[in-house]
């Protein structure tokens, strides 16, 4: 069953989706890991109610796969609990098909059960429909302030103070993967194959190093500043666009 908090996503943008599984059966639960992260769906494994309510004092994930019986609780309650906090999407896995449990997860605001024993395959792609129906969602607003500057990622403009900012496809392109993923750390690695490898193109750290550069110079003045360079590892966002 899928459920939704009332209240909108804060809009930041992460390059891969977050699914939080709560499932004490380890083989089960190693095993719903293995098959969403082949889809490049980033996530992160607790056998408890206690581990993921430690998880999710510092995380937001997109969407929660959890097991009715826990060894230390109780998943609808876990349910009503969190959505009082966040909007993450829910999928319920369940041992019961009972009529009262139906009910329960309809009050929730469930649409529906996935009874053990199931198909992963199947599984995973009701997840994946769910993951796309957030972002599209959440991508219905496109323009997103960071600090000073006001991004519009539809038409592609960026200002600061409220100042049209010039910027070349390549340097837009950058800007967007940094507000996508903001404060985590991108290897020059990753930043050469998001920006250009896809495209066929062949550009060396030195082209990159230069727009990076650049991007910098427009961007920022002296209050505030945008991109950290973390030596040996790459480039950090430290805006926090919403």
């Amino acid at each position: 069953m899928i459920l939704r908090a009332g209240k909108e996503r804060t809009g930041q943008w992460t390059d891969m989706s977050k699914v939080l599984i709560i499932e004490d059966d380890e083989i089960l639960n190693a095993g719903l890991c293995f098959h969403l992260q082949r889809k490049d769906i980033e996530v992160e494994p607790a056998y408890t109610l206690t581990e993921a309510e430690e998880y999710l004092k510092g995380h937001e994930p997109d969407l929660i796969l959890l097991d009715v019986n826990l060894p230390d609780g109780n998943g609808f309650e876990f349910a009503r609990k969190v959505l009082t906090k966040q909007s993450a999407a829910f999928v319920f896995l369940t041992a019961h098909n009972l009529d009262d449990d139906v009910i329960q997860g309809l009050q929730l605001g469930a649409d529906d059960y996935i009874t053990k024993p199931f198909s992963i395959r199947v599984l995973v792609e009701k997840i994946q429909t769910i993951l796309r129906r957030c972002t599209k969602a959440e991508e219905t607003s496109r323009v997103y302030t960071c600090k000073n500057l006001e991004v519009d990622f539809e038409k592609r403009t960026v200002s600061r103070d409220g100042q049209i900012l010039t910027l070349t496809p390549t340097e837009f392109s950058l800007l967007e993967l940094f507000c996508r993923n903001p404060n985590r750390i991108l290897s020059k690695e990753i930043l050469l194959e998001k920006i250009w490898d896809d495209r066929g193109n062949y550009v060396n750290d030195h082209a990159l190093t230069l727009n990076i550069s650049r991007l910098r110079g427009k961007l920022e003045d002296g209050e505030n500043s945008y991109i950290k360079t973390v030596y040996g590892m790459g480039y950090e966002w430290m805006g926090g666009c919403r």
